[in-house]
């Protein structure tokens, strides 16, 4: 049984920096997909950055020059650095595992930006 548990976030000024992680415990062997997506009130759940077992990586245009995403496959554990926080990146994160044709989801982690 594969589960994801994500830590970090918190409430950060505009401008300030964050940092979220998130490790997967459980068999997981192979080619997999490890990524952030992120849910405003109202809104659906984004795609914010993942990267893959190789370290390709993607990120979505709102937060490209200030996010980084990366990830320690020893560790199964991935890790979104959030620069330059803006107002609107204000949202439940969520962690996604993709593995074996299944979509695995951490419990979330509540990012706010104050302006």
């Amino acid at each position: 049984q594969v589960q994801l548990v994500g830590s970090g976030g918190g409430l950060v000024q505009a401008g300030g920096s964050l940092r979220l992680s998130c490790a997967a415990s459980g068999s997981i062997f192979g080619f997999n997909v490890m990524g952030w997506y992120r849910q405003a009130p109202g809104k659906q759940r984004d795609l914010v950055a993942d990267i893959t077992s190789s370290g390709s990586t993607n990120y979505a245009d709102a937060v490209k020059g200030r996010f980084t995403i990366s990830r320690d496959n020893a560790k199964n554990t991935v890790y979104l650095q959030m620069n330059s926080l803006k107002p609107e990146d204000t949202a439940v994160y969520y962690c996604n595992l993709k593995y074996s044709t299944r979509n695995y989801w951490g419990q979330g982690t509540q990012v706010t930006v104050s302006s």
